[in-house]
């Protein structure tokens, strides 16, 4: 049987090969009972790589529907405007966005919406009835301009969705652009990543992979979702391009952000709470592999997703699946996730 990976050459000098071999063989395993359709592994330390394709994937480079992994991008895109002085992240969003004001929201500030601290639900209560008559974005953000903020702005950690898609609406006035273009070509091109897009990105649906959730017309593998480019969660990519994304923020070098602001991302920006966040990733400790080392940054998403990078042994790891975070995640992810956090 041909496997489809790609096992960079002398991996047991830098990686335990057993603990790669594990986790591999949970995905495996998965995959041929049928549990998990299609799912792509990559792994990375230095120039050694381990890249893997099970089920249905079409190769350790198969499309997935990457969920909030998405997040990061967009706050990638809204820090190189900070980094223009176009925006700035102690603005009131108001300043961008007049219809967002009245009461609290005028205190609302770029740099909350990018840290989980504006006071904005994750999704709105209408969120469903939204979807399922294909509204478009635009009334995403017009209903998130008048919906309840949930607490005092900075009082809290929680973590929002449409605090995400606000911060994408401001790069997109500021600009004149569409978001997605603006990411394709400040972000995307510059960083090598080839197969990734917000919404499809001219593709066909068949040409990623299938979401393991019913058929319904609004749904994850519906036209209008996929293409709908949710800033907070509609990207298509690959493990590998997401791996390079990742590997970015630890070695940051000229292209995207400056070295500062880039590390400035992936650090605490929300002290003294149990959740971290940095711009757009999540980084509290030991909150992907049991084996990470401080300093470990990633994010997961809700089609089955996940990924981090621990800069202080140079380890990322991508794990792409079409099952639900909700199954997937304690089955399947995080024990992954952990093997791979042993493996160095």
């Amino acid at each position: 049987m041909r496997r489809r990976d790609m096992l960079g050459a002398g991996i047991a000098l830098a990686l335990r090969k057993d603990k790669l071999d594990e986790a591999a063989a949970l995905v495996d395993k998965a995959a041929a009972a049928g549990d998990v359709r299609a799912a792509a592994l990559h792994v990375q330390q230095g120039r050694v790589t381990l890249a893997r394709g099970f089920g249905q994937a079409r190769g350790p480079e198969e499309i997935f529907l990457l969920a909030s992994i998405t997040k990061p991008m967009t706050a990638t895109g809204v820090m190189i405007l900070v980094e223009r002085r176009r925006v700035s992240l102690d603005d009131p969003v108001r300043r961008y966005l007049p219809e967002f004001t009245g009461g609290d929201r005028d205190l609302v500030t770029v740099r909350q919406l990018l840290t989980h601290t504006s006071g904005l639900p994750d999704m709105l209560p209408e969120n469903l009835e939204l979807r399922k008559r294909f509204a478009p974005l635009s009334e995403f953000v017009a209903r998130t301009c008048k919906t309840p903020l949930l607490f005092k702005p900075g009082a809290q950690v929680r973590y929002q969705s449409m605090g995400i898609l606000l911060a994408a609406e401001i790069a997109q006035r500021v600009t004149g652009t569409p978001f997605r273009d603006f990411l394709r070509k400040e972000l995307f091109e510059p960083l090598g990543m080839r197969r990734t897009s917000l919404g499809l990105g001219g593709r066909k649906i068949p040409d990623t992979a299938r979401c393991q959730v019913p058929d319904e017309a609004w749904g994850w593998n519906s036209p209008y979702w996929r293409d709908f480019g949710a800033p907070w969660g509609g990207a298509h990519g690959s493990a590998g391009d997401i791996a390079r994304f990742l590997r970015y923020f630890a070695r940051p070098s000229g292209g995207v952000l400056r070295p500062a602001a880039a590390q400035s991302m992936v650090r605490s920006q929300t002290p003294g709470s149990k959740e971290a966040y940095g711009f757009g990733w999540r980084v509290t400790a030991g909150g992907f592999g049991r084996a990470c080392s401080e300093g470990t940054y990633g994010h997961s998403g809700s089609t089955g997703t996940m990924c981090w990078m621990d800069p202080a042994r140079d380890l990322s790891f991508v794990l792409l699946t079409t099952k639900p975070m909700a199954e997937s995640g304690p089955s399947l992810l995080r024990p992954v996730s952990d093997l791979v956090s042993e493996s160095a």
